[in-house]
Formats: C-alpha cells, structure tokens, sequence
C-alpha cells in the first residue's frame, strides 16, 4: 500500500510540476485506472515483486496465475482501499482542475475612476505671492550719545506719540560738560570785556596823538581775539546742552514701539549694531513682494506699455495673513523697482494698505492675492496633472474607455488649486482627475463615472461596511 502511494506521490508531482496544463487529462486517466488498476498495476506489482525475490529467473505463466489468485485472496482490503483512493483522488483533481479553470475564465474586473469633461469657461485666477509686511515708516531708535541708560519709559508694542519719551541715558558727564562750557563762556566774556576797555583807552591816547597807531592797533585786535575766543566757548556751551538733551532719547513720529532688547543698566552707544528699539508706523503698511522677469514682460506686454501705466491700471490686491484668513481692507500695488537683482533675478514690488486697527504690523508675513479675470478658458485640476521633464501631462480618456498620456500647455497662473490649459486638451475631452500619478496609468481600461456616481459608490461601500460591523 505504501509503495503505491509512494508511486502514485511521484507522478502526480512530476505531473502538476511539468504538465500543469495537462491536470485534466491526469484526472480522467486516475479515474481509469480505478477499474483496472486492481487487475493490471497490482498484478504486475506483486509479479515483479516475487521474481525479484527469486532472483532473475522468469515465472511460467501458470505459475503467475496462481500467484494473482493468491495476491487477489489476501489482498482484497487493500486492493478495495486502493479502489477508494483512487476515487477520492479523482475527485479531488477533477474538482480543482474545473475550479482553476473557472477562476481562470472570469474577467478582471475594470476599475472604476472618477473623470471630468472639459469645457472653456471664464473665472478670476488668483496668483499668491509671498510677501513681508513692513511699516510705512520703520525707525530704529539709536542714541546720539554713549552713557548708561537709567530708565526705560516705555514698554513693547505700546503706542507713543511724535516727541513723547522713550530712553533716559546717564547726564552726570554730560551735565559737567555744561557747567565747564559755562564757565569757559564766562571767562571768555571777562576777557572780552578787559580788551575792550583797553581798546577804548588805547583810541583815545591816539586821538591826542600821545601813543602811535600801531599801539591802538595792537589793542584793537587783542579785542578782537577776545571776542572769538567768547564765541567758541558759547558754541562749546550749544554743544554741551546739545550732549544734555540727547540724554532724553523721544520718538521721532506716531507709532508703535518694537523689540526692548536694552534695560535698565545697559550701555548705549551710536555704534551699537542693535538699535535701543523700533518705531513702527502702522498707520499704513506696505506689503513687499518679487516678480520675476517673465512676470515683468507680461505685465508691460512685453514692452508694449510703460511699467508704471501698468501699475496703475492693476486691479486691487488681497491679502491673505498667515492663518489663511484674508484681511478684510484691499490694497493697492504703489511701485514696482526698475532695477532686477541679479542675485534672485526679480524685481520688488511694493503693494500699500490701510491699518487704522493696527491688525497688520511690521514683520509678519502673508501673500499679497493679485486676481487675474480670464474668458473662455479650458480649467483642469491640478491634482489631474503630472510633471515629466517640465512638461505637464494629463490622462484622457478615449472612446474604448482606455487612459492616455496627453501633454498640456499652461499659463504661469496658479492658484493653487487650477491650471489654465492654452494647448492639447479641447472642449468635450475627458480627463482622469483621480489616482493620477498613483493607481492609474497609460492605456488603462477604466469604467469612467462622474464625481456624483463616485460619491454614491463611496457612500454604499461605507454603508456596507457599518452592516457588517
């Protein structure tokens, strides 16, 4: 029984490994050998079995009868067992060929994609540019004087009127210095004084001819001297009351007070890198972004129109803070720079807007939103698109239902949600618009169905799996 497993074992592995195509007629071929197995592979086993055990001398033909008679009689439960296996071998071969064959046969099943047909339309782009918001006027406080700051008036973000105090510096030293330049104008005026009463004496002995004129000369210019030195201690003065009152460190203009990063104890000086603070004058705020030189010649027409006429006809400007929210006032672009830095090659454009609230303050940033109104325009989504080689591609859909890679042209529009297509798709084309890039690929079938059909689905496959739960 054994061996003829083992036999059995062997041929159906060398049979599924080498003529998988042929499984089928195995099992019909099994299925035979089940009537006369008993009578030709048994007999012809146990035969061979019994010359082998009489070495190699053949067996006469009567002998071998009774031989199978005797196999036949002794054996009938294995042979009955080896009937049955041979059945449920069958069986089970034929049920696995006929189940491969039917999996085989049925279809694969078409993937169903969500596409959009295309059409002109006329809508206002949006075009984002990221911009840092500045003052309109932005002064950085610096003392004129170096001391040690004794007390800080004011504090962050507080708003201070034009002259109002900000900074005290040490005035002991600068104090000194006027009562020194009021002293050297003292004695400047004495010396002053002693020369001219000299010159007037002087005069008059030359008047009655009692000294020479030489003499009265002499006189009248030690007056003279006298006098300039009185003018340069008086301008000493000036400049010391001057030093005395730099001390008060005010706010040049209406404003809102920045970054404090000098207290009390600290030493200023006019040639600190980092100002005492920063007055911001939030009144108005300018809004500071770049064009590119592309973006230049297309907003002059490639030279057709002057820049600044093209300014001025712009439309008003939005601008979005960095919450995504959009600040409720719209602006305007003021000026654009006539000069490109060759650094980032674009040029700075300066968009102006009102802040009587002070929302907007110097330092944050935003996007200033330029709207662009375009007339029959072809609109694809830009998550329907894919980049090779700086070329955009979309997937159409053709008439068997089949996905093909068209390449696009665009303008350099972008709102960040649509590209406005100048070349390779036409009104009435499909597009895919879902898993491009990802599952979907060049001549594909796909079943095309509508965003309203997709969401349906979706929702009947969310339904079902709730029922199971």
């Amino acid at each position: 029984m054994l061996q003829f497993r083992g036999i059995i074992g062997q041929y159906f592995h060398k049979t599924t490994n080498a003529y998988s195509p042929n499984l089928r007629n195995f099992a019909l071929w099994f299925a035979g050998f089940y009537r006369v197995g008993r009578f030709c592979c048994a007999r012809k086993l146990y035969i061979r079995t019994m010359e082998r055990c009489c070495g190699s001398r053949t067996i006469a033909d009567n002998t071998k009868t009774h031989i199978i008679k005797m196999y036949m009689n002794t054996h009938k439960k294995h042979m009955h067992a080896m009937t049955a296996l041979g059945l449920g071998a069958a069986f089970i071969l034929t049920a696995a060929v006929s189940s491969c064959s039917k999996q085989q046969a049925m279809p694969q099943q078409v993937p169903a994609i969500e596409v959009q047909a295309v059409d002109t339309t006329s809508e206002d782009l949006n075009t984002y540019y990221p911009a840092i918001i500045r003052g309109k006027t932005d002064i950085a406080i610096r003392p004129q004087v170096s001391g040690f700051i004794t007390k800080v008036h004011v504090d962050e973000g507080q708003h201070v009127r034009k002259g109002q105090v900000l900074f005290t510096i040490d005035q002991v030293q600068f104090r000194a210095a006027v009562e020194q330049a009021h002293a050297a104008v003292n004695s400047a005026q004495a010396a002053v004084n002693t020369a001219a009463s000299n010159e007037r004496n002087q005069k008059m002995l030359f008047e009655k001819n009692i000294i020479s004129q030489t003499q009265w000369q002499t006189a009248a210019d030690a007056l003279a001297q006298a006098r300039a030195s009185l003018a340069q201690a008086q301008a000493a003065l000036v400049s010391a009351k001057k030093n005395l009152s730099y001390t008060i460190v005010t706010s040049p203009s209406d404003g809102v007070v920045g970054s404090i990063p000098q207290r009390e104890g600290s030493l200023a000086s006019p040639s600190s890198t980092q100002p005492l603070t920063t007055i911001s004058d939030n009144s108005q705020v300018y809004a500071y972004f770049s064009l590119n030189e592309k973006e230049l010649l297309k907003l002059t027409d490639n030279g057709e129109y002057s820049l600044n006429d093209r300014v001025e006809r712009l439309p008003k400007v939005s601008l979005m803070l960095a919450d995504g929210s959009v600040y409720p006032l719209q602006g305007r672009v003021a000026t654009v720079s006539g000069v490109i830095d060759n650094t980032t090659g674009a040029a700075q454009v300066r968009a102006l807007f009102d802040n009587p609230k002070g929302m907007l303050r110097s330092g944050s940033t935003g996007n200033v939103v330029i709207p662009t109104h375009s007339h029959n325009v072809i609109l694809v989504p830009q998550k329907a698109t894919y980049e090779i080689q700086d070329m955009k591609y979309v997937y159409t859909v053709n008439d068997t239902n089949g996905t093909v890679a068209t390449p696009i042209k665009v303008l350099d529009l972008n709102d960040g949600k649509n590209y406005v297509v100048t070349d390779g798709l036409k009104p009435g084309d499909r597009i895919v618009v879902e898993g491009v890039g990802t599952s979907v690929r060049e001549n594909m079938k796909i079943k095309p169905v509508t965003a309203q059909e997709k969401a349906a689905m979706e929702a009947q496959m969310q339904q079902q799996g709730a029922a199971k739960k």
